[in-house]
């Protein structure tokens, strides 16, 4: 007897997905990737994904309630971050 698959829910997401997941754009996604500014990710066998689990805790960081609100840490944007010198 097969199992049934439609009740497995995936651990990973390919970067589209995990952008649809986040409500961004895989361009932007891929930005972040780059500029090591977004969530953890894996590289297997080529492909790139994202396990869900580190989406939510990279979206987790950028929880505010109020605009005074230091929060917990930085959800940075997807562009380079200046270097200290």
């Amino acid at each position: 007897m097969q199992p049934d698959l439609s009740a497995v829910r995936p651990r990973y997401l390919k970067t589209p997905d995990a952008a649809t997941h986040l409500g961004l754009s895989p361009r932007t996604l891929e930005k972040h990737r780059c500029y090591g500014t977004g969530p953890v990710y894996r590289r297997l066998g080529g492909r790139i994904v994202y396990a869900i689990d580190d989406l939510d805790a990279w979206a987790t960081r950028g929880t505010r309630k109020s605009t005074s609100d230091p929060g917990i840490g930085v959800v940075y944007p997807a562009r380079r971050r200046p270097t200290e010198d």
